[in-house]
C-alpha cells in the first residue's frame, strides 16, 4: 500500500500523540446501534493499528444516547484493553463517573461548551451551572487517581450565537482547566474554524496560563478545513490531535456538524511532515474499511478512498 513521501517539516514536533474518538464519538452518531462484540472489536483493531489514545465510549444516559448504552457491557468485554491511563471514557456527571470508576476505570473526560446557547442545549444548564456540575466530578475522579480530559465545545463558532469571541472561550477554557483538569480539547464542533483562527486561539490560550503541551485540537470537516486546521495547529506546537478512524461522527446536538477529521488523513500528513504518531497506516485503512463495510457506506476519508482504489 502506497506511503507518502517524506519530506520532514522544519519547526514541527517530532512527534503527535493521536486521540482516537471513532469508537465513542464516532459510533454515538449511527442512526442505529452497534453491537457490543463489534465495537470491541473496532477497538482491538485500532490497538493493533498502533493507537495508544483510544476513548472507548461515555457513560451517559441512554435515553439521550440509546448507541452507547452498552457502555458497561463493552469495558466488560475488552477487559483489560478497556482500562488503562490511555482508555478514557466520558462521563458527563457524577452518576457517569460513578458507574465508570465501579468498572475500574482511569481516564475521563468532561464536556462544557464556550457559549451558552450550547450549554443549554447539550446540558441543560448555563456554563456556570455546568462548572458547578463538573467540579465534583473532577475532584473525585482526581481522589481516585484518575486522569481527567476537559472538552470545550463550539470554540470557533455556534450555530446560534454566531462568531465566539476568543476571550470567551479563553474564559471557559481556564475555568475548566482551574478544576484540575490534566488536558484540554479545544472543539471546533460546527466546523468553521481557519487557520489564523486556530493560531490566535492557541496564543491566546497560552498567554492565559494554560500551557501548550496540554492543549489538543478537534476538528470538525463542515467547510472541508479539518486537516488544514489542525496541521495548522501543528505547526504552532499543538502535539495533541482529536481524530476519528474512518472519519466517523460529529454532533448529535449541533446538526450542522458534520464528520470529525480522518484518523487516516492526518497521519498521512503527519508521515510526510516526518511527524512521527506510532500507527501503522496500512493496518488503520483497513481497520476503517472493515467498520465501513460493516456500516454499508465507504468510508468518509479520503486516504482511505485513495489507498482503497489503489
Amino acid at each position: 500500500m502506497r506511503q507518502p513521501q517524506l519530506e520532514p517539516a522544519a519547526g514541527t514536533p517530532q512527534q503527535v500523540r493521536i486521540y482516537e474518538v471513532g469508537v465513542r464519538d464516532g459510533l454515538q452518531n449511527e442512526a442505529t446501534v452497534v453491537p457490543v462484540e463489534v465495537k470491541a472489536e473496532f477497538v482491538r483493531r485500532l490497538l493493533a493499528a498502533g493507537l495508544k489514545t483510544i476513548e472507548v465510549t461515555s457513560f451517559v444516559s441512554p435515553k439521550w444516547v440509546p448507541q452507547l448504552a452498552d457502555a458497561e457491557e463493552l469495558i466488560r468485554l475488552l477487559g483489560a484493553d478497556g482500562l488503562g491511563p490511555d482508555r478514557p471514557v466520558l462521563c458527563p456527571n457524577d452518576k457517569g463517573l460513578e458507574r465508570a470508576l465501579a468498572l475500574g476505570v482511569t481516564s475521563i473526560a468532561i464536556f462544557g461548551s464556550a457559549t451558552e446557547t450550547f450549554a443549554s442545549k447539550n446540558l441543560n444548564r448555563t456554563i456556570a451551572e455546568s462548572l458547578t456540575m463538573f467540579e465534583p466530578v473532577v475532584n473525585r475522579a482526581k481522589d481516585a487517581g484518575a486522569w481527567v480530559r476537559a472538552y470545550v465545545s463550539m470554540c470557533f463558532g455556534d450555530p446560534w450565537e454566531g462568531d465566539v469571541p476568543v476571550g470567551q472561550v479563553v474564559h471557559v477554557a481556564r475555568a475548566m482547566m482551574d478544576l484540575g483538569c490534566d488536558e484540554l480539547s479545544l472543539g471546533d464542533t460546527i466546523g468553521v474554524a481557519t487557520p489564523g483562527h486556530v493560531e490566535r486561539l492557541i496564543d491566546a490560550l497560552v498567554e492565559g496560563g494554560i500551557d501548550l503541551d496540554k492543549i489538543a485540537v478537534h476538528f470538525h470537516d463542515t467547510y472541508g478545513q479539518a486537516l488544514s486546521n489542525t496541521l495548522a495547529a501543528v505547526r504552532h506546537g499543538i502535539g495533541i490531535v482529536d481524530a476519528s478512524a474512518g472519519g466517523l461522527g460529529g454532533c448529535p446536538y449541533a446538526k450542522s456538524a458534520t464528520g470529525n477529521l480522518a484518523t487516516e488523513d492526518v497521519v498521512w500528513a503527519l508521515q510526510g511532515m516526518g511527524i512521527s504518531t506510532g500507527v501503522d497506516l496500512t493496518a488503520l485503512v483497513e481497520t476503517s474499511r472493515w467498520m465501513a463495510e460493516y456500516l454499508g457506506r465507504p468510508a468518509p476519508s479520503r486516504v482511505v478512498r485513495a489507498l482503497s482504489a489503489a
